[in-house]
């Protein structure tokens, strides 16, 4: 796997369960009534947003809070105090989140970034995700890596070829990951780009690695 300078190659890499992943991450649930915080993180294009919908489609009462909503005309990295104030901590309290960032309201645009009432688990991702300052409200971290080749290409196709974007966000991407290294506080690593045969409905491919929810025994 083709890896930007600074991550580690993990593996070896495995196919297991999907329904496995989602009670792992999901664990006793979260104490008081709360929400559960799962973190999926890893870089633009790895498989973030679907590893993410299919996790809350193997969970009861889960929700999706995407950062690119938060992020939006905000900043590509500066939105941590936004989600954590507007989202995750009130969350976390059991509150309904109905979260409209500053630039929502500055530019018209409609709707919330919302999290149900009854929502058991909230699964936030997006490159940054899992950073280091929002650590002490999250419950999990996934990280997904992927190859970087690969990742470029299906970032451009579903960004309609827009190379001066891709690379601008590159010269944020590439340092801040480089400096918070979330991969070293993951829980479970998943492969965005696999390579091992598996169902791509019923199972993900994963990292055997020492995650701080259960390490995995040896092979």
């Amino acid at each position: 796997m083709r890896l930007p300078a600074g991550e580690p190659a993990f593996g070896p890499w495995r196919a297991q369960p999907l329904a496995a992943l989602a009670a792992r991450l999901a664990g006793d649930g979260a104490p008081a009534g709360r929400a559960r915080v799962i973190a999926v993180d890893g870089r633009s294009a790895s498989g973030k947003t679907t590893l993410a919908a299919r996790l809350a489609a193997a969970l009861p009462r889960a929700a999706v809070v995407h950062t690119d909503d938060v992020a939006w005309h905000h900043g590509f990295f500066n939105w941590g105090e936004l989600l954590a104030t507007g989202v995750l901590e009130p969350a976390r309290r059991g509150e309904p989140v109905a979260y409209r960032p500053p630039p929502w309201d500055e530019r018209g645009r409609p709707g919330a970034v919302a999290v149900p009432a009854g929502t058991a688990v909230v699964i936030v991702e997006g490159v940054g995700a899992g950073r280091r300052a929002l650590s002490h409200l999250l419950d999990a971290l996934v990280w997904v890596q992927s190859d970087a080749v690969l990742a470029r290409e299906r970032g451009l196709a579903r960004d309609g070829d827009d190379v001066a974007f891709w690379d601008e966000w590159d010269v944020e991407e590439v340092p801040f990951l480089a400096a918070d290294r979330p991969w070293e506080r993951a829980d479970a690593i998943v492969a965005g780009t696999p390579v091992l045969a598996h169902d791509p409905v019923t199972e993900v491919v994963t990292a055997r690695q020492d995650g701080r929810l259960h390490p995995e025994a040896p092979a």
